[in-house]
């Protein structure tokens, strides 16, 4: 009964449980009709209380158990700044869906910082009152940052969403384009500390709701080009109902029976842009005639990637839509796509249904130099783990690993593989928070605020563990998170995680698991016909028997940029035995590593060369 409804859910698509001839203020074409509480979910399932009556997401902690990250931000200076998203009511999707967060090291001193994106509000818009500014943390070296966004000129005043970082003009600095709804920014890095907005001259700042960008050299001219997903063609002058205004025959603006914001579903999608780099500091659009530019479907995009996932040497690239199909546009070499999403098996979760994705995590989890992926989705449906079966093909398999009744309840933005203890094996993270105030006024077993989630590869990459959450500690931390990046903000050989939590201050989760395992980590510059920040190479590192893979990417998890250095975690081995690099360029090199546990400077063609990473030993 269970696969012949969703058989029915697929066939039908968004008129689920809907009249055809019900009036709707989106319009009378059927396709454009939302499923009732606007985002795909599998049903309604049966409240998970913890044994204090909590729901599962706010609660189910434990009292002693590993203690493998811990919430600094007080301490690191970050809860001095606070993002803001529309009011607390929530009433339209566009104060809902949070804000990603980037770590770069934009002055070149060896040491992450950290760029968080604000939200706005309708009366910031209008004018009425000041916009809320984006924060720019400059790491101090000592555990603590300084928030440097008003000297440094990107504050973006702006309602923003998404964030990628990318050295466009191969001038050796990173530079940062933020996704709004209205303009978007293109800051250029002036190298002295501050950046120019420079997105009307270059041509990248469209003007509607932008949302998680990527850089990426899709036609190998060694200049990084720029994907901008469209998520929701927002019309202010004429807004969706509100929970309160909607007339009972709108029952899909509601969730679980009670009346909530509407969208995205019944709202009309924007469409995605990719703009070719000119290299003269200017970009042209050339969506349409690169077969990326999903005016077709207008689907939600929130999350995109440049990424070579079928190991041709040429980079691919991936959309996690929300409540509509995801994309995969394999790379043809000459310049388009070939939209190969439905037969990849990326579009869809293995019953065949669109699930509402938002962030998007991409490792080789198994050590088999295939690339997997794994979706953040809505709650009262489980998160896909899609596993890479060579040649851009894909089973999605979260059920089969046990990971899918577990994550039911919580609903997920950021993701990302990483190797929390450096066993050598990729473990997967989730970052959650509802998008309905409304949640917390009901007995369904989910909260506005949650936990994050870790889930422990067992070393084969066939099972993962749910790690528990110890009282006091980052995994027993609820927060209504949104945005997050991934990185070693101490140069320690330890993933951290800075979280951009909505209308709240940020979370950093220093990891502090006891592991004594050893590391490496690479700073790669690409050559001249390579793209300077080596953005889409690929790293091959062979330690102690096992090949590890990493990928140098813009963009990802949700919204956001994460550290661009690659971090390999060796286990016990004290030495690298090889380690082979696929530049962008297309040329493959060897480099011979002296020592673990620090990071090298790798420059195509001239091998380890010195850096600021010699002074860290």
């Amino acid at each position: 009964m269970k696969k012949t409804v969703i058989l029915i859910l697929c066939l039908c698509g968004v008129a689920r449980a809907q009249g055809s001839a019900v009036s709707s203020p989106f319009g009378t074409d059927p396709s454009a009709r939302p499923q009732q509480g606007g985002s795909a979910t599998r049903g309604e399932f049966a409240p998970i209380l913890d044994s204090e009556k909590r729901p599962i997401t706010a609660g189910g902690f434990v009292k002693n158990g590993p203690v493998i990250f811990r919430d600094i931000a007080e301490k690191a200076g970050l809860t001095t700044w606070r993002h803001t998203m529309g009011t607390p009511a929530k009433n339209y999707i566009l104060e809902t869906t949070g804000s990603g967060v980037a770590l770069l090291d934009y002055d070149n001193d060896g040491w992450l910082d950290i760029y968080m994106v604000n939200g706005s509000t309708f009366d910031a818009l209008s004018g009425k009152t000041e916009p809320p500014h984006a924060a720019l943390f400059h790491n101090n070296h000592d555990g603590t940052f300084t928030n440097v966004a008003e000297k440094a000129g990107v504050t973006n005043d702006r309602w923003g969403f998404g964030v990628a970082i990318g050295d466009y003009d191969n001038d050796g600095w990173p530079d940062i384009y933020v996704s709004n709804y209205g303009k978007n920014r293109l800051y250029h890095n002036n190298h002295d500390g501050t950046f120019t907005d420079v997105a009307e001259a270059a041509g990248v700042a469209l003007g509607n709701w932008s949302t998680g960008a990527t850089f990426g050299d899709y036609d190998g001219d060694g200049r990084l080009d720029l994907f901008v997903p469209g998520y929701i063609h927002w019309d202010m002058a004429h807004l969706p109902p509100t929970p309160s205004s909607a007339p009972n025959a709108i029952s899909f603006c509601q969730f679980r029976g009670a009346s909530v914001m509407c969208g995205p579903r019944g709202l009309k999608g924007e469409p995605d842009h990719l703009f070719h780099n000119n290299g003269d500091g200017t970009f042209t659009d050339v969506s349409k005639q690169a077969g990326v530019a999903d005016d077709g479907h207008s689907r939600y995009g929130f999350t995109s990637v440049f990424v070579d996932v079928d190991n041709d040497g040429k980079v691919d690239l991936l959309v996690a839509n929300d409540s509509t199909p995801n994309y995969l546009y394999l790379n043809k070499g000459d310049g388009t796509f070939k939209d190969v999403s439905i037969p990849s098996g990326f579009a869809l979760n293995q019953d065949g249904q669109e699930v509402a994705n938002m962030g998007m995590a991409i490792g080789d989890y198994r050590n088999n130099g295939l690339l997997d992926l794994y979706t953040g989705t809505f709650s009262d449906d489980y998160k896909p783990l899609f596993r890479n079966e060579g040649k851009a093909r894909f089973t999605e398999i979260a059920t089969e690993m046990g990971m899918a009744d577990v994550t039911y309840p919580f609903l997920t933005w950021s993701t990302e593989f990483i190797d929390y203890d450096n066993d050598g094996w990729k473990d997967i993270l989730s970052v959650n928070g509802h998008v309905f105030p409304q949640v917390d006024h009901h007995n369904w077993g989910t909260s506005w605020a949650q936990r994050p989630l870790l889930f422990h590869n067992l070393k084969d990459g066939e099972k993962f563990e749910l790690m528990p959450a110890v009282e006091g500690t980052g995994l027993a931390l609820v927060i209504p998170g949104r945005g997050a990046a991934f990185g070693d903000l101490f140069n320690n050989g330890k993933i951290d995680v800075v979280i951009n939590c909505i209308d709240h201050v940020p979370a950093l989760l220093q990891n502090v698991n006891p592991d004594k395992h050893h590391w490496v980590g690479l700073k790669l510059v690409g050559g001249p016909k390579s793209p300077r920040d080596a953005v889409g190479a690929t790293v091959y590192l062979t330690a102690g028997g096992m090949r590890h893979r990493e990928d140098v990417l813009s963009g990802g998890s949700y919204e956001s940029s994460n550290d661009q250095r690659l971090h390999f975690g060796i286990g016990d081995s004290t030495a690298v035995d090889k380690v082979e690099i696929h530049w962008p360029s297309g040329s493959v090199e060897s480099v011979a590593l002296p020592a673990v546990d620090r990071f090298f400077a790798v420059e195509e063609g001239k091998g380890l060369v010195p850096s600021v990473y010699d002074t860290l030993r």
